[in-house]
Order: C-alpha cells, then structure tokens, then sequence
C-alpha cells in the first residue's frame, strides 16, 4: 500500500466558547476547511458543528501530524472568516483542541454522530457533552 491514514475524530471550540458558527456562515466554513484538509492529503469523511465547537471526522495522511493538520486549518479559516467578515467581530478559535483515534469498527458510530450533532444538542449543552468525553476518555481538565 502506498499510503497510510488513520482516521482521527477533533473537535475544536471557539474562543471562549463563544457562539459564532451560525447558520448563515457555516457552509461557506465547511468549504473552506474542506479545501484545506484535501490540500494537506487528509480527506475529511465528515464535517458538523454547533455554534460554539466544530467535529470533523479526516483520514490523516502518514506523512502529516495531527498538530499541523489543525494548527493549519485552524490558523487559515480563522483568517479566511476574519478577510472575508463573516462576523461582525474579530474570530478566532480556542487554543487546545481534542483528538482521537477512531478504529475501523467505530468509523460509522462516529460518523453518525456528528452527522446527528444538532440533535444531540437539543438535549444537552455543549458543557455536558465536553464532560461525558472527558469522562468517557479519561482526560483530566478542560478540553
């Protein structure tokens, strides 16, 4: 095989968490950030978000580090909504971000649960679902 992946769950937030990702901006978004993960080698499978944070489901390139994956698609959307206003007020997103590996046999699990994040939404804050990770994952602090 000539190429490897791995396929790596990240979700991300707005600074302070901050509810900027509204529906009039978040296809010209999702574009944008599908171009950028396709120009670095790493298909995205799935894209979704809520106001506040973003979940993207990619198969990362052997060649590429999940840090510089996000560090560039992080940096360069921020930029793009900040050119392009966007919003009215200055964008940027939190420092940290979440990632995980996802094995063939929980791709699909994954899958539809971003594609479904505006549902699980309606019943549990942001807050809430960052706290069942946390827990789920064993991962001390804030995410």
């Amino acid at each position: 095989m000539s190429h490897s992946f791995y396929k790596i769950w990240i979700i991300w937030a707005t600074k302070l968490r901050v509810p900027l990702l509204h529906q009039g901006i978040e296809y010209t978004v999702y574009s944008f950030q599908y171009q950028q993960f396709r120009e670095l080698a790493c298909p995205l499978r799935i894209i979704n978000d809520m106001p506040d944070h973003i979940h993207r489901l990619f198969l990362l390139n052997a060649q590429k580090s999940v840090a510089d994956v996000i560090k560039q698609v992080k940096g360069s959307s921020a930029h793009f909504i900040n050119q392009n206003d966007l919003i009215a007020e200055k964008f940027s997103w939190q420092t940290g971000y979440a990632a995980f590996s996802v094995s063939e046999s929980g791709a699909e699990k994954v899958f539809q649960y971003i594609k479904n994040q505006k549902q699980h939404h309606q019943g549990k804050t942001s807050e809430q679902e960052q706290s069942n990770f946390l827990t789920r994952y064993g991962i001390q602090g804030p995410m």
